[in-house]
């Protein structure tokens, strides 16, 4: 069943990318970007396999990347900026956001500013959130592309390289890729049920405090 699951997920995203090619990439990561469990490693590294192929260009696939990136961030930036706290707190859970993520966001972008916003570009989990302390606060739009900007692209450039080298050495570490392949895919498969598991008990748990 588990592999099952695993093989579907990697084949969806494999076949947006082959199919819609840079286009493929920029959906995938818009919905990484907007707080999906969406995986972005599977994403870059295999565009990044692609390009020792020679069918994409590296920096075309880092560029999309980070559009993508943006865009998926300026949903939850919008949210934050534009629907403001009261409706975030009632309807954040159907999204799988808690109120304490919505307070984390605010309290962090209060105390860094711009800086959290491109270091959470890098950071995995935090990514999702963090935008939303950015629209509350209604950080100038400009700024705030340009510093999601930078950010995704060195992410996804670093990640796509890495899909590169694995590409250009594919006849040494192949063997290895595809004996451990499907523990890998089960690690961020579990790494994806748990996050998901997780938030879900964390919005029940708010629910009953609010309720008491």
């Amino acid at each position: 069943m588990l592999e099952a699951i695993i093989v579907a997920i990697t084949s969806w995203v494999i076949g947006i990318i082959e199919q819609g090619g840079y286009a493929g990439i920029f959906i995938l990561m818009t919905l990484e970007g907007s707080f999906l469990p969406v995986p972005s490693e599977i994403i870059l590294t295999f565009s990044g396999y692609l390009v020792s192929q020679g069918k994409f260009s590296l920096l075309l696939v880092a560029t999309m990347g980070a559009l993508g990136n943006v865009t998926g961030t300026l949903i939850t930036y919008a949210a934050g900026r534009y629907l403001g706290l009261p409706f975030l707190y009632r309807y954040g859970r159907y999204f799988l956001i808690t109120r304490g993520d919505i307070d984390k966001a605010h309290t962090l972008f209060e105390k860094y500013g711009t800086r959290i916003i491109f270091v959470s570009r890098l950071m995995p989990g935090a990514r999702g959130y963090i935008p939303i302390g950015a629209g509350i606060a209604r950080m100038k739009i400009v700024p705030f592309v340009v510093t999601v900007f930078v950010g995704s692209f060195l992410y996804s450039l670093a990640l796509t390289y890495i899909g590169v080298i694995l590409g250009e050495h594919w006849e040494a570490v192949g063997p290895y890729i595809k004996q451990w392949s499907g523990l890998l895919l089960l690690a961020l498969l579990v790494v994806a049920l748990w996050w998901i598991w997780r938030r879900i008990q964390l919005i029940r748990k708010e629910s009953k405090e609010i309720n008491i």
